[in-house]
């Protein structure tokens, strides 16, 4: 990993700043990212060593940066920070509070405000960017700039520069300490120098190596850097601006990265066919690109950006198609991130006017029918990773809607679309009222096909034969002798829920009283109560009768691939000789 030019040294940190130089946080590096309890040990290090004169040094860590090549632009040595970045901002801010500290005391100690600003925070004879010593990325280089100069911030300033700084603003204050002593323990800190030479040394190799301890990379970190570590400083900028900062701001500026990784992961599954672990999908990425060098980097990051607009839809149902955007929110309901990567490349495809809208809308309702009939019917879910990572290699593009159906339609055994007498049968009889989609299935049956969508969030589930134990006579009474046996086996099934905006005003009352008062069953709205206000009395076979009735409606909702053989036939043709059995 070390390179015969590679040249490393023990140095104090004081004088490693010191001389006119500047230190360059690339592109692609992560945000400015210390907590104020990384900023406290340090605080805390620094006391320890300034009080005790037996200590003679303190080591925080190292630095490394390229100080060849291309990057000698100019007469100031512009330094590309491979590793270390948090440390010198981190220090940088208690350096320049501590300048702060001694202006605003107006006494005299062994160093001066003029001082520590032209040793070691700008380039005093220097103008523009090369007047500072340490530019960041972003937010945090305004930010930091704005700080020394003591400008007011910008409007979108960075929060951990801005907080870390006056962190030890207030430690200087509340410690009281001699600032000489704070000086002193300052003057105490060395480093690790670590200079590469670009031409000899392999940036990136170091960098990993060095990240593998300390504050933990995310995936998406290691991703950015290894796409951009390589590239010239001018194409890293581009292919920043262009692809990488606008998928950041996408996903929220990463900072919940896990869902960065998990698109990565999905990316790699829609490319390969096989599913990475989401603790390996740099290592995997890095794998995916060796293995697609023709390609050229610029190609690939344009691919992964344009396969990531696809995720943000599907993950944030932020597509601008109102018909598409409400099936990707029934989809989110079910939580089948599994289905993302089968997802993603048909988007992709709609995406290419490839699949017309109304089938896209075909394709994605059959996924969500497909997942949804499995839950009710208790369904082990482990296979539908394997099912639809693999799912897009089976269409036959020419026939592509009839192609996903006669893919679900021929699963068997444990990855099965339930049939409509299995699903009805299951859903007759489940305890929905446990059930994690269960506002769901109801929002679904109450709006099938209705134009004037009812906000079910709004309303409470009702128990029509109510859930307390001690029922009253005349719920006994109406129920019939079995009635303990009712309650039980009937109580959460189907046929016995409806929604309610009335459910205190219904409580445990008799069914008659439910059904006749003011807001009751005769006088909802709801189409999930239609049928109730006719009713003299509520009982097993009432409870059957509504629970089948439901759910032959289910069968409208969550619909089985029917297709005649001649289609089944046509796409085995079209399958290069292939059967279907043969690609499974």
């Amino acid at each position: 990993m070390k390179g015969e030019d590679m040249k490393a040294s023990e140095t104090n940190l004081l004088k490693f700043l010191q001389g006119t130089k500047q230190f360059i946080i690339p592109i692609y590096q992560r945000k400015y990212s210390w907590t104020t309890e990384q900023c406290r040990q340090l605080w805390n290090d620094i006391m320890r060593v300034s009080n005790d004169p037996d200590i003679k040094g303190h080591f925080v860590g190292s630095v490394v940066y390229i100080e060849k090549g291309l990057y000698q632009i100019s007469a100031v040595p512009q330094l590309l920070v491979i590793d270390g970045q948090q440390r010198l901002t981190t220090l940088t801010l208690m350096l320049l509070a501590l300048g702060r500290a001694i202006k605003e005391s107006g006494k005299k100690f062994d160093i001066t405000s003029k001082k520590i600003m032209n040793y070691y925070l700008v380039n005093n004879e220097e103008e523009e960017d090369l007047y500072h010593k340490l530019l960041l990325t972003q937010a945090d280089k305004e930010t930091l700039l704005r700080l020394i100069n003591d400008d007011e911030l910008p409007n979108e300033y960075s929060p951990r520069v801005y907080e870390n700084f006056h962190f030890f603003v207030d430690q200087i204050q509340k410690s009281d300490i001699d600032l000489n002593m704070l000086y002193f323990g300052l003057s105490k800190l060395f480093i690790v120098d670590i200079a590469l030479d670009r031409d000899h040394d392999n940036p990136q190799l170091i960098f990993e190596s060095l990240n593998s301890t300390g504050l933990e990379l995310s995936q998406a970190d290691l991703i950015r850097n290894y796409v951009l570590m390589k590239l010239e400083p001018k194409e890293q900028e581009v292919l920043y601006k262009k692809y990488w900062h606008p998928m950041e701001k996408s996903f929220g500026n990463l900072d919940e990265s896990s869902i960065f990784d998990r698109f990565i992961r999905d990316y790699l599954t829609v490319k390969t066919g096989r599913i990475p672990k989401i603790k390996n999908v740099y290592v995997n990425f890095k794998e995916y690109l060796f293995q697609n060098q023709d390609i050229g980097i610029e190609e690939i990051l344009k691919d992964v950006y344009q396969f990531s607009k696809y995720f943000v839809l599907l993950a944030f149902q932020t597509e601008s198609d109102k018909d598409i955007n409400q099936v990707l929110r029934d989809i989110d309901s079910l939580k089948v991130d599994v289905s993302y990567p089968f997802l993603l490349e048909v988007y992709d495809d709609y995406h290419q006017h490839i699949i017309s809208k109304s089938d896209f809308i075909a394709i994605l309702k059959l996924v969500e029918s497909y997942v949804f009939r499995r839950a009710i019917c208790g369904v082990p879910t482990n296979s539908l990773n394997k099912t639809f990572s693999t799912m897009s290699k089976q269409i036959v593009k020419d026939m592509y809607l009839e192609s996903v159906q006669v893919i679900l339609k021929k699963k068997d055994s444990y990855r099965r679309f339930p049939s409509n007498d299995e699903f009805t049968r299951e859903l007759e009889v489940k305890d929905v009222y446990n059930l994690r989609n269960r506002n769901y299935l109801l929002r679904k049956l109450e709006n099938h096909e209705r134009k004037e969508i009812v906000d079910i969030e709004c309303y409470t589930i009702e128990h029509i034969m109510p859930q307390n134990k001690k029922l009253s006579d005349e719920w006994k009474h109406d129920l019939g002798e079995d009635w303990e046996y009712i309650h039980n086996n009937y109580l959460h099934t189907l046929g016995n829920l409806t929604l309610t905006r009335y459910n205190s005003e219904l409580s445990d009352k008799p069914f008659k009283v439910k059904r006749d008062l003011e807001g009751g069953f005769a006088d909802s709205p709801l189409r999930l109560n239609r049928g109730l206000g006719q009713l003299e009395v509520w009982n097993e076979q009432e409870m059957k009768n509504r629970g089948k009735r439901l759910a032959e409606q289910a069968l409208l909702v969550w619909e089985y691939p029917e297709l005649p053989e001649s289609i089944t036939s046509q796409y085995e043709e079209k399958l290069n000789g292939q059967t279907y059995a043969d690609i499974l």
